[in-house]
């Protein structure tokens, strides 16, 4: 657990965000993240609130196997890895420095603590001790160096971390700066930073940081030579089949004994009609995600629904450095209004969840800024595509060939044909798909939850976005990213946020209906949490 911080060491932001709870301004999970994000511990921050932190299990049942419905990716190099399915199998062996948990707070998992000064400039980390490889060789400080090394090497195409933690990197040579990552002792590493950044814990929580050992070969796939810190090692990896993970032989893991001898993961395909029938022949005991009709079949069947509202959404995006068909701004900005967010939310995603507002910002982060509605309007479509030349064109839009991506970019391109352009939907299975996800000139990514919005936006928007994919690169957009992650005070990154948002809107590129909640089942007798960024804290799983 993260060392507590007493009144007296607390961050200064800290009281100022307790007041600011006290004063209605902010939600009890709002002020959970900000303040542990700053290294206030979890005990510390529910103390602020005048609350008891929650009390966590102590004596459940050890031993067991629990078999969880989800897609099985091919396991990669953390840092390259792009969906949270990814990092599901490879969490069973590999651990992260500090956790997102599911009530908003940050806690340390590989740290003990961290500490971050008054302006977000400098943040102090301390390794967690008696932390072991499961080959046997201590967790030190030098892990630490040595990883953040890595997460910044811009010159690693793919690095999903490189343009995370900008205050640490050389412009120069995109990568780690001289002086940037300092290791104190054997148990301290300092982040020195050339500017300001708020999102650096939220980064370090996130799934492409996993911390591997240094005999890990850049770019192969960690399930091979599986040497990590946690409680389970893979047994079997079978892209689109199946992943098993077992109680690692041998180590004795720093968290003590996870709860489960297996896990496994069955591949169900992209058809969710086919999950609920392993559910039905009792093959599968939870799964990753609920969608749709399938939420009450899954009701039907006596299983438990858990449900979290999120930041997690879908974007229908246009690409002008693959395209150049939506390099004019006014066509792009016809097409964002020729769309009405309520239609796809009720025809795409069942109206599981609110409208958004084409800007990415979601009023669950803290520095969400309200802007003056959009106005939809599909009959200006036609007159922008004549004027510039694409009355007869045929645009394409891709996405994947089933589920609720399908059924949203459907919902898309219905509109914009009835508004009068000439546009295909195209699908595609998710083994071709996510080759080029990046890429394609108009399609649909999902998006998974993040605590702030700068961090999506600073990673799908900026010109050094590590997944932008849009071929945006707009310099007030830049300067007022770079402003905002330097505030650790939410109202003043607010105002930052009203020209980040702004410029997404006016620039056109994304059409971002709607936020989605998140289901998922599980059947009587066994325990799993349904995590907002969709995680899986394999050590919190156990059978009831």
């Amino acid at each position: 657990m993260t060392k507590e911080m007493t009144a007296a060491g607390l961050h200064p932001a800290a009281t100022m965000y307790a007041e600011e709870l006290k004063a209605g301004k902010l939600s009890r999970r709002e002020f959970l993240s900000r303040t542990t994000a700053l290294g206030v511990s979890a005990v510390a921050a529910y103390g602020l609130m005048g609350m008891d932190a929650p009390a966590k299990a102590q004596d459940v049942k050890v031993g067991g196997v629990i078999r969880c419905a989800m897609e099985v990716k091919g396991t990669k190099d953390p840092r390259l890895a792009d969906w949270p399915q990814i990092s599901n199998v490879y969490r069973g062996w590999l651990e992260y420095l500090i956790q997102y948990n599911a009530d908003g707070t940050f806690e340390g998992r590989l740290l003990e603590s961290w500490e971050a000064n008054a302006d977000a400039t400098q943040y102090t980390l301390k390794v967690r001790q008696g932390v072991t490889w499961n080959n046997g060789e201590p967790f030190t400080a030098d892990d630490v160096v040595r990883n953040f090394a890595r997460w910044t090497d811009g010159n690693v195409e793919g690095n999903a971390m490189a343009s995370r933690f900008p205050g640490l990197v050389d412009e120069a040579t995109k990568t780690l700066r001289e002086g940037a990552v300092v290791k104190v002792d054997d148990a301290t590493i300092q982040l020195n930073l050339s500017a300001s950044d708020v999102a650096v814990v939220p980064n370090l929580a996130d799934y492409p940081a996993a911390v591997v050992h240094s005999s890990f070969v850049d770019g192969e796939d960690p399930s091979t030579k599986p040497i990590g810190t946690g409680p389970y090692v893979p047994q079997e990896v079978s892209v689109g089949q199946k992943a098993v993970l077992v109680r690692a032989p041998n180590h004795t893991w720093w968290g003590g004994t996870a709860p489960l001898d297996e896990i496994h993961y069955i591949d169900f395909g992209t058809d969710p009609s086919t999950m609920v029938s392993l559910a039905g022949s009792d093959e599968i005991d939870c799964n990753y995600e609920t969608v749709g009709d399938f939420i009450e079949q899954l009701d039907a069947l006596g299983w438990k629904k858990l449900e979290v509202v999120t930041a997690a959404t879908i974007v229908v995006r246009m690409n002008s450095a693959s395209s150049e068909l939506y390099k004019d701004k006014a066509v792009r900005q016809a097409i964002q209004l020729a769309v009405d967010p309520k239609v796809v939310l009720e025809l795409g995603y069942s109206n599981l969840g609110t409208t958004a507002e084409n800007h990415h910002a979601c009023p669950v982060h803290p520095e969400y800024a309200k802007l003056p509605p959009q106005v939809i309007d599909p009959s200006k479509l036609k007159p922008a595509l004549e004027a510039a030349g694409m009355a007869d064109t045929e645009l394409e839009v891709i996405s994947l060939d089933d589920g609720w991506e399908a059924a949203t970019t459907a919902a898309v391109v219905a509109q914009l044909k009835d508004a009068g352009a000439n546009v295909k939907h195209t699908v595609m299975p998710g083994s071709t798909f996510w080759n080029d996800w990046q890429k394609y000139p108009f399609s649909s990514t999902t998006w998974n939850h993040r605590p702030l919005a700068v961090q999506n936006m600073s990673l799908a928007y900026t010109s050094t976005g590590s997944w932008n994919e849009t071929g945006m690169a707009n310099a007030d957009f830049d300067a007022a990213m770079t402003k905002a992650l330097s505030l650790a005070d939410a109202d003043a990154r607010r105002e930052q946020m009203v020209t980040l948002e702004t410029i997404l809107q006016d620039e056109g590129y994304i059409i971002q209906p709607y936020w989605r909640s998140l289901f998922a089942h599980v059947k009587e007798g066994f325990v799993v949490e349904r995590h907002p960024s969709n995680e899986h804290q394999h050590y919190k799983w156990h059978l009831a």
